[in-house]
């Protein structure tokens, strides 16, 4: 953008009350450029441009803006953390999520719009190529290998195809491809697509690196991501996202890749500005599919449920909220630290965020996270869960509990003075104190 470009959106952002983070910034700056002109304004009969939204819609509202949508359009949602703008993400077109970014950009940003077509297009022009990625168990059939390969010649990106040792002959673990894939950071400076042996590919998958995202991946069925598909970018993010998943893999090799990979994106959004892609069906096709013959990448599976991890119980923890790009509130929706030599942790749940007003939730987790910026009470840790009912206020309190973490339980609207981290901490000073000398 010009300079004057970048006033206009300040400007606009300023008078509208909306605070974002730089990486937020520059991916609405970027959707900017491809779309054209912002608003704060839904307006009617809008053809091009980005409608930045600052309140969920009602229902019929947020029917009636996506009947008046074109693919010239593109949906920002600032404070997308909050649950009442599902309803209209699950009528949008996914593109991506950025995370949170302390203080400066306390709030997750979704983008969105009406199809990717306006993406498949212009990414055949991207300049930043892949290297393609892939392993498969040493000693097995090394044919779904070369049909992978093969497929690749033909479109003059770089890949790095390998068997590698496995401790269940034919299967690869988690931790086994966690493992493969920070080899393969450590030895190629390219951003790198893995896609799983056996797969081809049918046009070049230029998507997310054009995006110039941290990580893009698919969600089966929106909600539960898949690593059989998986992009990094090369940024510290992005390394960040490779290095949790690796060791939770390694702590927990019995647990599924999908389940995995979701707890190292959680985590990893939580603590910074984690820019994902939400990749289209057609870089996860399945044979069977119905739109098989114009995908990107084919993975040689038949379309089934099988596929989706085998704990039920995580459907019903996860699957609101990963359908609409959030954290959720079962996990720290932003976790922040201090420079404080403690250990000590302080849990802040904010409760009743589904029945209270969008605008006095996103003010109270900014005066959550500035408070905690201002003076940390001595608390070296901060994690801020948002709540929609009462499950989940138990739910966060019990992981909380778990962390031996200090627990405060907060309602939107609530005052949040400055030394609200340091009051607390000596009050618990003071019932500690009394506690042992009664």
């Amino acid at each position: 953008m010009t300079d004057g470009t970048h006033e206009n959106l300040d400007r606009l952002l300023q008078s509208g009350g909306v605070r974002l983070g730089r990486a937020q910034h520059d991916r609405l700056g970027w959707l900017i450029e491809q779309y054209g002109v912002p608003t704060l304004d839904v307006g009617e009969g809008r053809r091009a441009g980005v409608i930045i939204l600052k309140e969920p819609l009602s229902g019929a509202a947020a029917e009636l803006l996506y009947r008046s949508l074109t693919p010239g359009c593109a949906i920002v949602i600032p404070t997308s953390e909050n649950p009442g703008f599902d309803f209209l993400k699950s009528k949008l077109t996914e593109f991506g999520t950025v995370g949170p970014c302390g203080a400066d950009g306390p709030h997750e940003m979704w983008w969105g719009g009406i199809g990717w077509s306006k993406f498949l297009t212009a990414a055949d022009a991207s300049t930043v190529r892949p290297r393609i990625v892939s392993c498969y168990p040493r000693g097995g059939d090394a044919t779904a290998a070369f049909a992978l390969r093969h497929s690749l010649e033909r479109f003059d990106l770089a890949c790095h195809i390998e068997p590698i040792e496995t401790q269940l002959g034919d299967r690869i673990l988690c931790f086994e491809k966690a493992e493969f894939m920070t080899r393969m950071w450590n030895k190629y400076r390219e951003p790198l697509l893995f896609v799983e042996a056996g797969a081809v590919l049918r046009e070049a998958p230029l998507l997310p690196s054009f995006l110039g995202c941290d990580v893009a991946l698919h969600k089966w069925n929106r909600w539960e991501m898949s690593a059989r598909t998986l992009y990094l970018g090369r940024t510290p993010r992005a390394e960040m996202l490779l290095r949790a998943w690796q060791q939770l893999a390694a702590s927990y090799p019995a647990i599924w890749e999908g389940y995995l990979l979701d707890q190292a994106w959680s985590l990893t959004s939580s603590q910074g500005p984690l820019d994902t892609v939400w990749l289209p069906r057609s870089y996860h096709s399945l044979k069977g599919d119905l739109g098989a013959t114009r995908a990107t990448i084919l993975h040689d599976q038949q379309t089934t449920t099988l596929e989706l991890g085998p704990d039920p119980g995580f459907a019903g923890i996860a699957r609101a909220a990963r359908r609409a790009g959030r954290t959720g509130s079962r996990d720290a929706f932003m976790v922040m630290t201090s420079k404080a030599e403690t250990g000590n942790g302080i849990a802040v749940i904010l409760r009743d965020v589904s029945a209270s007003d969008a605008g006095a939730v996103a003010a109270t987790v900014e005066a959550v996270t500035g408070a905690y910026a201002a003076d940390c009470g001595g608390y070296g840790r901060l994690e801020l869960s948002l709540c929609a009912w009462q499950d989940d206020v138990g739910a966060a309190r019990e992981a909380a509990a778990l962390a031996r973490y200090r627990i405060l339980e907060i309602a939107p609207g609530q005052r949040i003075a400055n030394d609200f981290f340091a009051t607390h901490a000596s009050d618990q000073a003071v019932m500690t104190a009394r506690h042992l000398f009664p």
